[in-house]
């Protein structure tokens, strides 16, 4: 009896390890057997492995493409083109008075040195009588010194009287020139010697005018502004991070509806907005052509660089997940994906860069990640079972 049992249940225990065997064509269970622990201690060959089909991997909307190289990215940020400090001139009146010519509107050019308005004042009326009085003083002054001299050649007069007619020349020559600074840094001319006229210090484009025809004008009030567009200034705001990642000469791309162009940093704030708590950055804008306005909105898109130098290695930040408590970007294989450790540098705008884990040259799963953390969730939970 215990013969024919033996006998009957060891040929049904070869055919179920034969099946068993059957379903294993890939021969995982003996590679499993055989893996052995890598340098982390790690007992099984395909920890951190998701093994997909191309139509599962479809289906579930994961899109693969390769790392990012070169520079650690760009930012877009919003940003307002603003006349470059160097080249912007507020014209003031240097008298008060009342302004009888403006020749020149809101919108046109103007040349250095061209006369562009024009103000009539009492004060201008005495500048001037100085200017005439000094100057007849002054020639009376020569000519008495010069008959001094001839009576003296002479030995008629004394030398004293010399002496004296030299000094009177001098005052008279200083009080001259003094009366025409006066009159210059008033502003000059203005045909009449109650008018000064008031010339444009730069060459330029005329921004503003706040002041009409007629008006009376206290001094030092404003009369222009002429800005010389040819060259324009960004003005925008970067973190305290980013603001450590560029430096004068970073190429900043500007952007605005039909436009594109190029500028470069040339400022970089040491101190922070005390409003906004950001860095303020001046880049400079080539403007040859007239196409950018003064407050005008754009979008620039800044190069950042990384904080150890050289070419970055960059993902988009929907690459990354946290498996196990480390950084982890899923790397495409012939048979899905492998998890791969990495470690995470600087963020840059929708990427972050990568200090290790990546060379540049792999596939990897830039969409979709989190759908493989979960796969690779159910699988070392059905290996714990």
């Amino acid at each position: 009896m215990k013969t024919i049992l033996t006998g009957g249940l060891l040929p049904f225990a070869l055919a179920f390890g034969l099946a068993a065997c059957g379903s294993d064509p890939d021969g995982r269970n003996e590679a499993a057997a055989e893996a052995k622990p890598d340098s982390h201690g790690t007992a099984h060959a395909d920890e951190g492995a998701v093994t997909l089909s191309a139509e599962q991997i479809a289906a579930a909307g994961v899109q693969i493409g390769r790392p990012l190289t070169g520079s650690a990215g760009t930012i877009e940020l919003p940003a307002t083109i603003e006349g470059d400090p160097q080249g912007m001139q507020v014209v003031s009146a240097a008298i008060g008075g009342r302004i009888v010519a403006l020749t020149r509107n809101l919108g046109q050019s103007v040349g250095r040195g061209q006369m562009i308005a024009v103000i009539e004042s009492r004060e201008a009326a005495q500048l001037k009588g100085e200017v005439e009085a000094s100057r007849a003083r002054l020639s009376l002054a020569n000519a008495n010194l010069a008959r001094e001299q001839r009576l003296f050649a002479q030995r008629v007069s004394p030398e004293q009287d010399l002496v004296a007619a030299r000094t009177a020349a001098t005052e008279a020559r200083i009080a001259y020139r003094l009366a025409q600074s006066q009159v210059s840094a008033a502003g000059g001319g203005g045909g009449g010697l109650n008018r000064i006229g008031i010339a444009a210090p730069i060459a330029g484009q005329v921004i503003a005018r706040p002041v009409v025809l007629g008006q009376t004008v206290a001094a030092d009030s404003e009369l222009y502004r002429i800005a010389d567009l040819r060259r324009v200034s960004l003005a925008l705001n970067l973190k305290p991070e980013d603001a450590g990642r560029v430096a004068p000469g970073t190429v900043v791309r500007v952007t605005a509806p039909g436009r594109q162009a190029s500028a470069r940093i040339n400022f970089v704030s040491p101190a922070l907005d005390p409003q906004t708590r950001q860095v303020p950055v001046i880049a400079t804008l080539d403007n040859g052509g007239g196409q950018w306005r003064v407050g005008e909105p754009v979008i620039a898109s800044v190069q950042l660089r990384t904080s150890g130098g050289g070419n970055a290695v960059r993902v988009p930040t929907t690459a990354v997940q946290t498996v196990e408590g480390k950084s982890v970007v899923f790397v495409r294989t012939p048979k899905g994906f492998q998890a791969t450790p990495v470690t995470l540098g600087d963020a840059a705008g929708d990427t972050v860069v990568l200090r290790s884990g990546l060379t540049g040259q792999e596939r990897i799963a830039t969409t979709g990640s989190f759908t493989l953390k979960a796969e690779l969730g159910k699988g070392e939970a059905a290996h714990e079972d």
